[in-house]
């Protein structure tokens, strides 16, 4: 190439070189740079990083809105109509009367009378916005100003959100939900408050709130309120009246009128503060004078429950299936219950318990008491309890004796006895040897009882306590005769009504009838068609020595200036006390102990219990006519056995068979004549007689011996037991 060619290139690549440089100085290099704080770079991204957040947030925003929307719109569709929530409740109401109509206790929510909006006194309106909701009438359901107030303290402070509900998500909450405190119980809260809200007016949300929000004591809505603590229908609230309504809202047991009625005027100062505060009343009425609110009178008839626990279950098997508001109508008589609680508190032993049940002649229940208090354990003595019955259970032992053929005048010996084994002894330790049936009944003598278990038989003892009603397990051994089969009161108390009714089953109940709220009777009890259980003559008898027991024997203490027939029970070492008994007809059972069953020092069937049954019959019996008992006893015709019957014959006519089968005849036969026999014709043929006096069939001697009459001559005297047949004989032969 030339000179001139080469310089050429050369200028060229001068020439790139240079621009290259230019170009290098116009352009920055392209390595990393860092941007300083708040540098206009810096602003440009924060500034897109926040649009970029309001974007999101607001698509979130959106997204959640049409999500509670959708959720809103659907709750709405499954709401009930507005007179579907009107006529729902939560459960049934069950007002229970005494037998004169005295309200003993309501059960269950009572709703009172419907209010309708406009009927609703405007100062209960007010009251209950200015203290529960006063942006009411200004939200959609959910108060924001509240929810972010209690939001933002949440966060300074150290609670937790509370106290953000409005009434509509009150109402949310007690009509569809429950009272938990979880995150998904308020979020369906919410959203049910929207729903309610957008189908129904804020007067109609108002009139649902009023008439279904709970008050205490069982009352649901302000009408049933008024008229619990204050004796008058909603309709005619005071000012002070209503406020005080209202306060109860944030705590109904807390602020009850009839618990605490500082804390219910307490409160209902507030509600008058912030009515005042917000313009719905003057200073002039922003104050309660509690001498103007006149409460309802409370009368205490916390034992009285024990008597609807036992009753009210029955109710499932005697009514049919409803719903309805009920009122039962019991067999209780209030002025006998004041008068059972009072007796047994009063007589009962210090750390003690005590239990009653009373019954009128036909079984009804008239007062019943299964503690000392109720409040402090309600468990029912009288009903539940298993207990054993001492001396009091010589009732059946005595019953099978009579029945047996036995009679108050028998004569009967208390001597040491010992049957398998067993040797049962008298209280006193001592013997008294040969007395009669009554006396060792009114003295309850052990030996005795246990004399005429063994005669008549300890399963026939058993099988006269079941006629008579006990339903709890016996045992047959010989101890049994003394009371150590566990029974209990309400059993105890049956059988004695069952003596007083002279022998015929009674059954105990305690409802007469069950009505509607509107009237309609659903319920009437008819009497249990009863039963002979023993013969009269056996009543007549055993009333003779329940009668005799207190007049002079072991419950004395049980005397009220009337005939008393009753009998006591103290079982070892002092650990349970009975009384049973009856006058005038009414039948009352009284029985003492602790639940642990240790020993209560002091306590006998013939004290404590004996003293209460008196204070109780005292009250109970004296309205009623004196009643003297039927207690002569008329044996029936074919109790007179052979023996008895030959004195009222001819003896000639009197004949016996042998062991052999051998017809004898133990009187003289002046001739040689065979005698006939009714239903046989033609003659029979001559029987041997044996030789003796004067052709007897046996000696004197062998005849008195075999009776019991006269004892071997090598043999020791004994104490004699007279039987039923000696017993019989004697009082038709008197010497």
């Amino acid at each position: 190439m030339s000179k001139r060619g080469n310089s050429l290139v050369n200028k060229n690549k001068r020439g790139s070189r240079r621009a290259a440089a230019e170009r290098a100085q116009s352009t920055p290099p392209s390595r990393p740079r860092k941007h300083k704080k708040g540098g206009s770079g810096g602003g440009s991204r924060f500034s897109r990083l926040v649009k970029r957040i309001a974007i999101w947030g607001g698509a979130v925003a959106l997204l959640g809105l049409i999500v509670l929307g959708v959720a809103v719109a659907s709750a709405v569709q499954s709401l009930p109509s507005y007179n579907q929530l009107k006529a729902t409740q939560t459960a049934q109401t069950i007002v229970v009367r005494a037998r004169d109509g005295t309200e003993i206790v309501e059960l269950g929510p009572s709703y009172g009378e419907w209010l309708d909006y406009d009927e609703i006194p405007q100062v209960m309106k007010d009251a209950m916005v200015a203290v529960e909701d006063r942006r009411y009438f200004s939200h959609l359901g959910v108060d924001p100003i509240r929810l972010t107030g209690a939001i933002l303290e949440s966060f300074v402070g150290d609670k937790r959100i509370g106290g953000t509900s409005t009434i509509t998500q009150q109402l949310a909450r007690n009509l569809f939900l429950n009272n938990n405190r979880s995150l998904d119980r308020k979020l369906r809260e919410a959203v049910l408050a929207f729903a309610l809200e957008w189908k129904f007016s804020k007067e109609q949300v108002l009139e649902l709130y009023l008439n279904k929000v709970y008050f205490g004591g069982g009352a649901y809505g302000i009408d049933s309120a008024s008229r619990n603590f204050f004796s008058h229908p909603a309709t005619d609230l005071s000012t002070a009246e209503a406020a005080i309504i209202a306060g109860l809202v944030k705590a109904p047991s807390r602020y009850s009128p009839t618990a605490d009625v500082d804390a219910a005027v307490g409160r209902a100062q507030v509600v008058l503060r912030l009515m005042r505060e917000q313009g719905y009343i003057s200073a002039q009425a922003s104050s309660v004078d509690i001498d103007a609110v006149n409460l309802k009178a409370r009368v205490a008839q916390n034992s009285a429950r024990y008597f609807t626990d036992y009753v009210l279950p029955q109710l499932d098997l005697l009514l049919p299936e409803t719903f309805e508001p009920i009122e039962v109508w019991t067999t209780l008589d209030v002025d006998m219950q004041r008068a059972a609680t009072s007796a047994v508190r009063a007589n009962t032993p210090p750390g003690s318990q005590g239990a009653l049940v009373s019954l009128d002649r036909d079984g009804a229940i008239l007062a019943m008491v299964g503690g000392t208090d109720y409040v402090e354990t309600n468990y029912n003595r009288a009903t539940n309890a298993q207990r054993q019955p001492g001396s009091a259970w010589k009732l059946f032992v005595y019953l099978a004796a009579l029945e047996a053929g036995y009679t108050p005048d028998d004569r009967v010996v208390d001597t040491p006895t010992e049957i398998d084994g067993w040797s049962p002894r008298n209280s006193n330790g001592k013997f008294v040897g040969e007395i009669d049936v009554r006396t060792a009944f009114a003295y309850s003598i052990n030996t005795v009882a246990a004399q005429l278990g063994q005669d008549v038989g300890f399963g026939s003892v058993a099988s006269m306590a079941r006629r008579f009603g006990i339903t709890s397990p016996i045992s047959t051994f010989p101890s049994m005769v003394l009371g150590s089969s566990e029974v209990r009161l309400i059993d105890m108390t049956r059988a004695f009504a069952a003596v007083s009714a002279k022998g015929t089953s009674v059954e105990p109940y305690g409802i007469m009838r069950v009505t509607t709220a509107s009237g309609r009777e659903i319920y009437r009890h008819e009497r249990a068609r009863s039963s002979q259980l023993v013969p009269s003559y056996v009543a007549a008898g055993i009333t003779d020595l329940l009668q005799t027991a207190v007049n002079t024997g072991t419950g004395q203490a049980a005397q009220i200036g009337r005939p008393v027939a009753g009998k006591t029970g103290t079982t070892s070492s002092n650990k349970d006390g009975w009384f049973v008994g009856f006058s005038s007809g009414v039948t009352t059972g009284v029985w003492m102990g602790r639940d642990d069953a240790k020993a209560v020092p002091g306590l006998q069937g013939g004290r404590a219990p004996a003293r209460a049954f008196a204070d109780y019959m005292r009250v109970a019996v004296k309205d009623r006519p004196v009643e003297e008992f039927e207690t002569e006893v008329k044996l029936p015709g074919w109790m007179l056995e052979p023996d008895d019957e030959y004195l009222y014959g001819n003896p000639e006519d009197y004949y016996f068979i042998d062991e052999q089968g051998n017809l004898i005849e133990p009187g003289r036969r002046e001739s040689g004549q065979p005698f006939g026999v009714e239903g046989e014709q033609g003659p029979r043929p001559q029987i041997p007689v044996p030789q003796g006096e004067a052709g007897q069939a046996a000696s004197d001697d062998f005849l008195e011996r075999a009776t019991g009459q006269r004892a071997p001559a090598d043999a020791p005297p004994m104490p004699r037991t007279i039987r039923p047949s000696d017993a019989a004989r004697e009082r038709s032969n008197p010497q």
